[in-house]
Parts: C-alpha cells; structure tokens; sequence
C-alpha cells in the first residue's frame, strides 16, 4: 500500500502517490497520482525529472517541484 506524499508549493499543499514499485538509483520512470490523475515523471541527461505527455492545463511547475521532492527522499 502506497503512504500519500505531501508538497507544499506555492503557498498550497498537495498530496500525491507514487505508484512505482521498487525505485532504486537505475529507475529512469516513476508514475505518480496526482489528484487523482496519473502522470509519468522520466530523467532526463541533466537528472531532473520531467512530466511526459502533459497539457497546459497541467500543472509543470508542480510536476517538476514532485519529481525533485522525489530525487531528494530517494537520493538519486
């Protein structure tokens, strides 16, 4: 069972779900939940993470702050 993670971005908190299983080091994927909709995050050469597929309804900057969020509690 997936814990929620919680972000607090621009003055508001989110909670999110990471769905991949066993994230280690060499993971170059991770899908997550967020409000109730399902984004995939990929590394890209610089190490960051970025949103595939997304919209400009979307919210990037968020997706971007997540997959940081993400790189630092794994230590990637």
């Amino acid at each position: 069972m997936n814990l929620p993670m919680r972000i607090n971005f621009k003055e508001k908190d989110y909670t999110y779900l990471i769905i991949t299983k066993g994230i280690t080091k060499l993971t170059t994927e991770i899908q997550i939940n967020l409000n109730n909709r399902e984004y995939q995050l990929v590394c890209n050469s610089n190490g960051d993470w970025d949103a595939v597929d997304v919209t400009v309804s979307d919210h990037t900057e968020l997706l971007k702050a997540i997959g940081r969020n993400i790189k630092l509690r794994y230590r990637f």
